[in-house]
């Protein structure tokens, strides 16, 4: 595959994994702006790119900083799937990215993201109707297992069931879906099917994911899977420097804490992209991700019955003089 970005990515690779209303355009910037070498979208409905809904369609958009960039697409109609994935290309992306693994009721709740997991040829199909709308690189997000008739279906067996399919690359979230935010990580189920993967797909890149708050465990997901990378998510609240740090980390065993200058820096640099932001409503999205910096400051009550009204930079940078 000529247009395979992921193979011209420096390992190991920090990646920027999907999560809906936070992985924004501003975000993504954000984002990269510290280190991430590539960025996946906010969840995007393949339901909604098929009938074209307005709203689906706003989410497309993203800044060329953002480069290399994965639209992540779930949904649970396999037929729904090609179109989308049509879409997606036209908008520009560099590669497509299929959801297997999100647990969220609005999505697992609909049979779809890690519910689909317990139908390995549904999955399939949706595999296979993407890579007929695409000739971009269509890579998979998926969790280490879901219970099943008595059971479970595992990352490996999903695995299994791709066989013959020419996916670009896998992160498997080492969580299972019946506790997908305080489970232990199951290491040895992420190189299990890790390593599967690649011996089908001997050019694929395979990443972690799960668990991931520190340089530390980064390093720790890396060597306990033999991953060519880890996807970042919750750890990053207020921290999208964790990029930077983790990038320190695994080449120097060390890294830089950031101080109030750092993060003051940090928030209104954020603010300032998501005020050039197309796919969001700019200041009042940015909020929650104020409040997430200011996490753990001596002051931080008062700064958050501030940081909750912020209406422009302006009102941001006078908050951020006053500390």
């Amino acid at each position: 595959m000529k247009n395979n970005f992921w193979l011209k990515l420096k390992k190991p690779i920090l990646a920027l994994a999907p999560m809906a209303g936070i992985s924004d355009s501003a975000f993504r910037r954000v984002c990269r702006y510290y280190g991430a070498n590539v960025v996946y979208t906010e969840m995007i409905s393949a339901d909604g790119l098929f009938y074209d809904s307005k709203k689906t369609l706003e989410m497309l958009k993203f800044d060329k900083s953002e480069r290399p960039i994965v639209i992540q697409l779930f949904g649970k109609h396999p037929e729904r799937f090609a179109k989308a994935a049509q879409i997606a290309q036209l908008a520009g992306f560099d590669g497509i990215d299929i959801n297997f693994g999100c647990p969220a009721k609005k999505v697992a709740g609909h049979g779809g993201g890690v519910t689909l997991m317990r139908d390995l040829k549904k999955c399939r199909q949706i595999v296979e109707e993407v890579m007929k709308g695409t000739k971009l690189p269509v890579s998979v997000k998926l969790r280490s297992s879901i219970k099943k008739d008595g059971g479970a279906v595992t990352a490996l067996d999903f695995i299994r069931a791709m066989e013959g399919l020419p996916i670009a690359a896998i992160m498997i979230h080492g969580r299972p879906y019946e506790n997908p935010f305080n489970a232990e990580i199951d290491y040895k189920m992420i190189k299990l099917a890790g390593e599967y993967f690649l011996k089908q797909n001997p050019k694929g890149i395979f990443l972690g994911n799960g668990g991931i708050n520190s340089p530390e465990e980064a390093q720790k997901m890396i060597e306990q899977t033999g991953c060519h990378g880890v996807g970042l998510a919750r750890g990053l609240y207020g921290r999208p420097w964790l990029f930077k740090q983790c990038r320190e980390f695994l080449k120097k065993a060390k890294f830089k804490e950031f101080t109030p200058k750092d993060i003051k820096k940090a928030a209104l640099l954020h603010a300032k992209f998501a005020k050039e932001a197309k796919d969001t409503h700019g200041i009042i999205e940015l909020r929650k991700h104020l409040l997430w910096y200011v996490k753990g400051w001596a002051n931080a009550k008062e700064l958050r019955s501030q940081l909750v009204a912020v209406q422009s930079i302006d009102d941001l940078k006078k908050i951020l003089k006053g500390i």
